[in-house]
């Protein structure tokens, strides 16, 4: 006890948004200082990192569908839970070297956002994940409550607000009011199912297979959910599925936007349910306050629009709302004394 809280005065507490596809890390009083892509590259068939650890985030993210035979490029976050724990250990570690400057025995107060959703078996492998990689003390916020609060929603008055947060692996839908969740949905479906949904879409139609990363691209560019004022084109590049030799064509935004309709129409259905279980009195707040909207998956365009329609609710964007989850536990690490027993951590199971 005493050797931890001397490592403690040499360490930066950490707040870490641990995304499916995106990992951001932010230390008291600088806000963030980290965003990297949430892959490891390791050698294959092995859990060893290759360049004595350093071929992690964005290093690593760039050998994803290039690698040779040697090397696995893992995203070990799967639908915004751990799915390999000891890669996820190593890019913890990674990260936590990175942003203390490579000191060896530092052993952070560490803030994790997780999704609201996930079972105790998936919250020990986080703090078991967090521990091994050197934090000294783990504490877990729901990432719906840290998008809320980054976002500047007022969640700590009597009056409600609702929250969606569109990650990669996940999408987090709640209504907080007094600093707690009220009513909230999680459901696995999110930025990833958007990429397959595309990847899906060139297969049947075009007989084009294409990766993870360009379809990301072609969401990004071209992806909608509603129609445009003016529709885009987009040349993609792939695999002939008949031929097996490299072919590009060409495809429109109406396409993409067809290929989105499932994984959006579900989004927009647990937001649905979500209203269809609060209170009277937190439902006539919303109709006043409306619907923010957080995360990755907010940047689609026309989705505030698709999601004002079927809720008859304003909806806004979040500013940065790729940030929204770590900003939020950037003020968990800035009041935690004030926060840490509302906060579940690891000595809650001692």
């Amino acid at each position: 006890m005493i050797l931890n809280s001397l490592l403690g005065l040499f360490s930066l507490d950490m707040g870490i948004d641990l995304g499916t596809c995106n990992t951001l890390v932010c230390v008291r009083g600088q806000g963030i200082v980290l965003n990297e892509p949430s892959v490891v590259a390791v050698k294959k068939g092995t859990n060893r990192v290759l360049k004595n650890g350093n071929a992690v985030g964005l290093v690593a993210k760039e050998m994803i569908g290039k690698t040779p035979g040697t090397i696995t490029a893992i995203r070990p976050m799967m639908d915004g839970v751990i799915a390999d724990f000891d890669i996820t250990e190593a890019m913890l570690a990674y990260f936590i070297r990175k942003v203390h400057g490579r000191r060896s025995f530092v052993m952070p107060r560490v803030v994790i956002a997780v999704p609201s959703g996930i079972t105790a078996v998936e919250k020990r492998a986080v703090y078991n994940s967090a521990e091994r990689a050197g934090a000294r003390r783990v504490y877990l916020v729901p990432e719906p409550q840290a998008a809320a609060i980054g976002a500047g929603l007022p969640v700590a008055e009597p009056r409600a607000s609702m929250m969606i947060d569109i990650g990669g692996g996940t999408t987090e839908v709640a209504i907080l009011s007094l600093a707690d969740i009220c009513v909230c949905e999680s459901i696995r479906v999110a930025g990833d199912d958007m990429d397959e949904a595309i990847i899906n879409y060139l297969k049947r139609t075009y007989n084009l297979m294409i990766g993870q990363p360009m379809a990301e691209r072609i969401k990004i560019e071209i992806g909608s959910a509603s129609p445009l004022p003016e529709e885009r084109t987009m040349e993609v590049r792939g695999r002939d599925m008949i031929s097996g030799l490299p072919r590009k064509t060409i495809i429109g935004s109406e396409e993409v936007r067809e290929a989105l309709k499932e994984p959006i129409g579900l989004i927009v259905e647990a937001a649905v349910r979500t209203l269809e279980k609060a209170e009277p009195e937190l439902a006539a707040d919303l109709s006043e306050d409306g619907i923010c909207l957080a995360g990755g998956g907010a940047l689609i365009r026309g989705l505030d629009t698709v999601l004002g329609q079927t809720t008859g609710l304003s909806v806004r964007v979040a500013d940065d709302p790729l940030t929204c989850v770590a900003r939020g536990t950037s003020v968990f690490l800035e009041n935690l004394n004030d926060w840490k027993d509302t906060l579940e951590s690891t000595e809650d199971d001692m």
